[in-house]
C-alpha cells in the first residue's frame, strides 16, 4: 500500500498541472480501500467557467463515477490545500472516510484554519490528517501568486 506522502506527490503533480494552465494549483485524487486511484482533478475553474469546479469535486465526481455509487465510505481524498466549505460539504455527502490535505487555507479553509465543518453534528466525520508535504504543496501557492503579481 502507499503511503500518505507518495499519493500526495500524485495530488501534487496535479497541481502544478493546473498551475501550468493559469489555474490555482490545487490537486486531488481519490483513492479506494485497496489503494487504487479512483478519481482525480485538478482546479478547472477558469478553464471551465465554473466556481465549482476544485480539485476535489473533479476528483470525488469521477471517483463516484468509477465506483458505480455517490458513497465513497472507503475512500481517502489527497488534497494540497485544505478543502473549502463547498469541497467539506461535498466530503460529508461523500462519506469518504479519510481527507489527506498538505497546506492549510488560511482566508477559506474548512477543516480547521477558518472554520471546521468536520466538528459539526452531520451524519458523517471523515478522519482528517494534514501537513502532508505542507512545504512543497504552500509553495505551489506562494510561487504561484507570486508569479501572478509580477
Amino acid at each position: 500500500m502507499l503511503l500518505d506522502e507518495e499519493l500526495m506527490l500524485k495530488a501534487i503533480s496535479l497541481a502544478e498541472k493546473a498551475g501550468e494552465m493559469g489555474e490555482i494549483p490545487v490537486g486531488a485524487i481519490v483513492v479506494d480501500g485497496n489503494g487504487h486511484i479512483i478519481g482525480e482533478g485538478c482546479n478547472r475553474r477558469e478553464t471551465d467557467n465554473s466556481p465549482i469546479a476544485h480539485a476535489e469535486i473533479i476528483a470525488i465526481e469521477k471517483a463516484a463515477e468509477k465506483k458505480g455509487s455517490w458513497r465513497l465510505s472507503d475512500c481517502t481524498l489527497y488534497v494540497t490545500l485544505e478543502p473549502c466549505p463547498m469541497c467539506a460539504g461535498a466530503i460529508i455527502n461523500a462519506r469518504i472516510k479519510r481527507v489527506v490535505y498538505g497546506a492549510f487555507d488560511e482566508k477559506g479553509g474548512a477543516c480547521a484554519s477558518l472554520v471546521n465543518l468536520f466538528e459539526y453534528p452531520f451524519s458523517h466525520k471523515p478522519l482528517v490528517r494534514s501537513r502532508i508535504l505542507m512545504d512543497r504543496c504552500s509553495g505551489l501557492m506562494t510561487d504561484f501568486f507570486k508569479k501572478m503579481r509580477d
